[in-house]
């Protein structure tokens, strides 16, 4: 028996033992009921929207997990290593730089697809200004320049 058809039965004894609804206990009894009967339809219909969201949520799980297979896991049956070698030999060539910001010393990189003369914080927006990239070569290497190891 569901909650809906209880709060009928509990009525119905109520109705059927004939308690006076003119006195104290009766009329509270009653308008008990009624809050009852009102709160086993309200529940009845949740249960429904609930057992629906459920329904509607397993499909979308179903769906997303057939996007997921497409997406990220590997298809044996198909070549995929000779493209994926050429991707990466072409981010390969690219350097990557690191510089400290003069406004607010947060650390930038970047790597050279990007105008370092154009380069601006991430963390505070200043632009950085001109940088330059050593290469080995400049008049201001130190003895602990990487690039001439």
């Amino acid at each position: 028996m569901g909650i809906t058809e209880n709060a009928a039965y509990l009525k119905g004894l109520f109705e059927g033992y004939e308690i006076d609804t003119e006195k104290k206990e009766g009329k509270i009894i009653g308008k008990m009921l009624d809050l009852i009967a009102d709160m086993a339809d309200k529940i009845a219909a949740l249960e429904a929207d609930n057992k629906e969201l459920h329904e509607y949520v397993e499909e979308l799980d179903h769906d997303l997990g057939e996007v997921e297979e497409e997406v990220y896991f590997y298809d044996e049956d198909e070549d995929y290593e000779d493209d994926d070698e050429e991707d990466y030999e072409d981010e390969d060539d690219s350097e990557y730089y690191e510089l400290e910001c003069p406004s607010c010393g947060e650390v930038v990189c970047f790597d050279d697809s990007l105008d370092p003369d154009e380069l601006v914080c991430p963390a505070c927006g200043e632009k950085i200004g001109e940088i330059e990239i050593c290469d080995g070569e400049c008049d201001s290497c130190d003895e602990d320049c990487e690039s001439k190891k």
